[in-house]
């Protein structure tokens, strides 16, 4: 089904695979008539090409990125835009659209939702943008319906932000990245390595793209084989497989942790963009006739079948088929895995729900970028036409990805094919995929077409002892499992047929109602901003010396990002830092804030003029331990704060928030074994924030404990890998090594200034 090649390959005429080797020179030159050298052969992938015409910096190693385009949607903006104000932002540069797809229902906090969307509304005016109103679209869709390119690169503060099967390598970040862009200053990473994903056959009935995602991720999450690379999809099999099933493969590419994607492209793309009115934006694009991966994947898609990945993660993967024969042994296998990830909060009961040897789950949702588009809702309803979802406790909702896909599924009666059954249609909503809609029961199990099944992604509280659990799997395996009345099913038990449904997009909805300033900005606009929109507070620049209490110690495998600052009605703050702020970690560990703000007291009075010790006096003795050593460190020159210890935090979302809320608590450093995503590493850089590791398997410290790094600030303006540190206590100062790994020069400045506001302000 999928195999993972060691090391590099050639793919020679973008079909014949030679592995890298002694003898690999020599086979290319008898398939070609050519000598390539690896260096040459490395400029002929896809990747290499849409990056070099995006590189500013002249250096392929070294990469300064400017982006085509950006997007953002109503957890975001906000912040992106406040930050950018108070940079001195006049202008969009670049095509940049607010889309309203996750704070849309607005029914938590009172108006501060619609607040946030006038917002971006008033900012879309002044500032030249685009603005998309609550329930047309999610962010993803209409990116790939009016936003995507041949060729071109998009930024986005999303971290599913994916349309590479469109031909454009997209990029989700963290806000700040996008801040930067705005103030046309570029994006900076090392030349990722470069994947090759290759496709080959074709996909089986009742396969959809959720299942061969759900494959790929099983495969490469754990070891880590495409992290921080670029995926590209090559190969026979891509021609097998429909524009709208690209799509739903890419989407999901996020959770392999790769930095981006891109696709081949061919005529059934060309077509994708002629149904969208923007025939201009195709042109193909394929590898060179010897281009050198740093790896392949292979994937037979013939041999893939129904998946399902058990809670808590996308790479918990397995076959329905083999779970339902190994029902009881998974089921206990998951229950296991529940304690650690729940950290023993509350039980998951999941072998309860087996009767007479079959898996009854509670519900169903088909939803967002990853499961609401025309084709997954299209073969929901062919295997649901005619049946019924029954009466009992099993409930089935599909939100199309987008109003004017929605209008289609009107039209061609696949709608009512759905609803007939008793189940739900209603409008583009990302809420199901982070928490903020259709919570299920406590203890109920929910199958789910969206991209992610962490911990609490279906809306349950651990504090309040409510516990539900989300399994991802594919559209059509979901509607077999309604159409059974909440039985698994694995989409091939269908023994009917799939339509050939035409897809005959609608731009009138969109030109009625989306709000598009063509690149004009007028700044006679005032921008209107409710009561919970908040600037950011003041952030002090890097001190001499940090003297930093460890607040949080976390020892699970991965942090996700929703565990540092918890989505769903959390969402409706994040437009407030300090209200925000109030919940990290608040599902992991809700003592963090209090440890936090108390050691933070000592800082602000710092700043203040005043004496630490006054509203912290356990600090005298601390500092009169480091002076034994250090008899120079002193308030002056030594800043207070915290930091947390996690084995590898930053899975998951791009939301920067999972590093600002620390900051804005006093955080000044996080310490890690290896941080899960490049996302959230430069989310703590961005926010002054020092990215540490240490070995895996050294702890000199534990929770509460007082860490000195002597000399902070000059190792940073240094560049220096390993930073010298002591755990500070009654006996003494113990040494131990922390290391930074490789910051940029603009990095390293970030940081010395506190923040990229105080970097933006100073440049």
């Amino acid at each position: 089904m999928v195999k993972l090649l060691d090391g590099g390959v050639y793919l020679v005429n973008g079909r014949e695979v030679v592995a890298d080797g002694p003898d690999a020179a020599q086979a290319v030159l008898n398939q070609t008539g050519k000598q390539v050298t690896k260096e040459e052969a490395v400029r002929q992938t896809i990747s290499w090409r849409v990056l070099e015409s995006h590189n500013t910096s002249g250096d392929m190693d070294r990469l300064k990125i400017r982006f085509d385009k950006l997007t953002s949607h109503d957890i975001t903006f906000v912040g992106i835009i406040q930050t950018a104000r108070a940079s001195g932002l006049e202008k969009f540069p670049m095509p940049y659209v607010l889309t309203n797809c996750h704070n849309s229902l607005c029914a938590v906090g009172g108006t501060i939702n619609e607040d946030d969307h006038m917002f971006g509304l008033t900012c879309a005016k002044r500032y030249g943008g685009v603005y998309v109103p609550p329930h047309q679209a999610v962010i993803h869709q209409y990116a790939r319906e009016m936003l995507a390119g041949c060729g071109q690169m998009i930024l986005g503060s999303d971290s599913h932000t994916r349309y590479g099967a469109l031909g454009t390598m997209a990029v989700g970040e963290g806000g700040p990245e996008l801040v930067k862009q705005l103030l046309n200053q570029t994006y900076d990473i090392h030349r990722p390595q470069v994947v090759c994903v290759y496709l080959e056959g074709e996909p089986v009935k009742g396969v959809g793209p959720q299942d061969v995602a759900l494959a790929i991720i099983g495969a490469v999450f754990k070891n880590g084989y495409v992290k921080n690379k670029v995926m590209e999809f090559v190969g026979p099999g891509v021609a097998k497989l429909s524009a709208d099933f690209r799509i739903g493969i890419d989407v999901m590419t996020t959770e392999t942790t790769c930095l981006s994607s891109i696709w081949e492209t061919d005529e059934e793309i060309r077509e994708f963009y002629e149904i969208h009115g923007r025939e201009g934006e195709y042109r193909t694009l394929a590898p060179g006739e010897t281009a050198y991966y740093d790896g392949m994947i292979r994937v037979d898609l013939s041999q893939v079948r129904p998946m399902i990945a058990m809670p808590f993660h996308p790479s918990n993967t397995y076959t329905i088929e083999e779970l339902n024969r190994n029902l009881l042994d998974i089921l206990e296998e998951t229950e296991k895995g529940a304690q650690v990830s729940l950290d023993g909060a509350v039980s998951l009961g999941l072998r309860k729900k087996v009767k007479d040897g079959k898996f009854l789950v509670d519900q169903g949702i088909i939803a967002g970028c990853a499961g609401g588009g025309f084709e997954n809702i299209c073969a929901a309803a062919d295997i649901l036409k005619g049946r019924s979802i029954g009466a009992g406790g099993f409930t089935l909702s599909v939100y199309p990805a987008s109003m004017p896909v929605y209008m289609e599924l009107v039209k061609n009666g696949a709608a009512a094919s759905i609803m007939e059954t008793g189940a739900i249609m209603k409008t583009a909503f990302c809420g199901p995929c982070f928490g903020a809609g259709d919570t299920p029961a406590n203890n109920a199990f929910s199958i789910r077409h969206s991209t992610r099944n962490f911990p609490n992604r279906e809306g349950s509280k651990l504090q309040n002892g409510q516990i539900s659990s989300v399994a991802l799997m594919d559209a059509r395996s979901i509607a077999a499992t309604a159409a059974n009345q909440g039985v698994l099913t694995p989409a091939t038990d269908f023994d009917g047929e799939f339509g050939r449904y035409k897809y005959h997009f609608d731009s009138r909805i969109y030109a009625n109602r989306v709000f598009d300033s063509k690149g004009a900005a007028d700044p006679e606009v005032e921008i209107q901003m409710g009561p919970n929109i908040k600037d950011w507070p003041a952030m002090g620049a890097l001190p001499e010396n940090l003297l930093l209490q460890v607040v949080s110690e976390i020892h699970d495998p991965v942090t996700t990002t929703d565990e540092l600052i918890p989505s769903g009605e959390t969402s409706s703050y994040r437009s407030n830092p300090l209200g925000l702020a109030e919940y990290t970690l608040s599902r992991k560990d809700p003592a963090y804030v209090g440890r936090a703000k108390e050691i933070q007291k000592a800082e602000k009075t710092r700043m203040e003029g005043g004496h630490p010790c006054q509203v912290l006096p356990a600090l005298k003795e601390l500092m009169g331990v480091v002076k034994t050593r250090y008899p120079e460190a002193g308030h002056e020159n030594t800043g207070f704060g915290s930091t947390i210890f996690a084995v590898k935090p930053g899975d998951g979302s791009a939301r920067e928030q999972a590093a600002s809320c620390q900051k804005v608590l006093g955080g000044w450093a996080n310490i890690a074994n290896e941080y899960a995503t490049k996302r959230y590493r430069s989310n703590l850089i961005n926010w002054g924030m020092l990215p540490l590791l240490i070995q895996e398997g050294e702890l000199p410290f534990h929770n509460l404990d007082y860490l000195f790094l002597p000399g902070i600030r000059r190792a940073v303006e240094e560049g220096a890998g390993t930073i010298e540190a002591f755990v500070v206590g009654k006996e003494g100062l113990k040494p131990f090594e922390l290391h930074m790994g490789e910051l940029t020069p603009e990095e390293r400045q970030i940081i010395l200034k506190g923040c990229l506001i105080n970097y933006n302000r100073a440049e």
